[in-house]
């Protein structure tokens, strides 16, 4: 089985950074719906949107209740665009060993400072594991990516993650999640 990079537009944002938004219609907070991220700067919450984007919610539930992402790096981390992770490889090519997640894209919210995003390749089915934080407002990938979930809290500690270099935004002794876990 060959695999394939799963990554996303390459093109920076040069927009300003904004403060947090919640999405047009954030669901209610509930524990099953709520994740808990420890970075080496603190821990930051989000809250996971299965109105929009069910099946992939369930996998990102899946995978950290395995423990899958705690240690996997920010590998490719865009300022003033986006940081992504859940590559075990650390490498952009590496994904989960279940079964990748058909697309749920929407026109129901918009990508926004501290939106979740699903990685992907050319193929709108293809993202598994991989995922991508908004470090600000990102219309040019609304209905055309995954968006599953809401930093909460902690925004200011995202905006920590160490930024990679050129328009790849490879980053050098990255930032690693220290734990991913859902909330009590």
């Amino acid at each position: 089985m060959m695999i394939r990079r799963r990554t996303f537009l390459a093109a920076a944002a040069s927009t300003p950074l904004a403060g947090v938004f919640m999405s047009e219609s954030a669901s209610a907070a509930s524990p099953s719906n709520t994740i808990h991220m420890t970075l080496p700067f603190g821990v930051v919450t989000i809250e996971l949107r299965p109105d929009l984007a069910p099946k992939t919610c369930e996998q990102i539930r899946t995978l950290t209740a395995r423990g899958f992402y705690d240690g996997c790096e920010f590998f490719r981390v865009i300022a003033g665009f986006m940081a992504q992770t859940g590559d075990p490889t650390n490498t952009g090519t590496g994904g989960s060993n279940l079964p990748n997640v058909p697309a749920e894209f929407t026109d129901k919210a918009k990508f926004l400072t501290g939106s979740l995003g699903m990685a992907r390749t050319n193929d709108p089915n293809s993202g598994n594991s991989q995922f991508f934080i908004c470090f600000a407002p990102a219309a040019w990938l609304d209905g055309q990516y995954t968006l599953f979930g809401q930093v909460t809290a902690g925004m200011d500690f995202v905006d920590q993650i160490k930024k990679g270099q050129g328009q790849s935004g490879r980053v050098t002794d990255p930032t690693k999640i220290i734990k991913m876990e859902l909330a009590a």
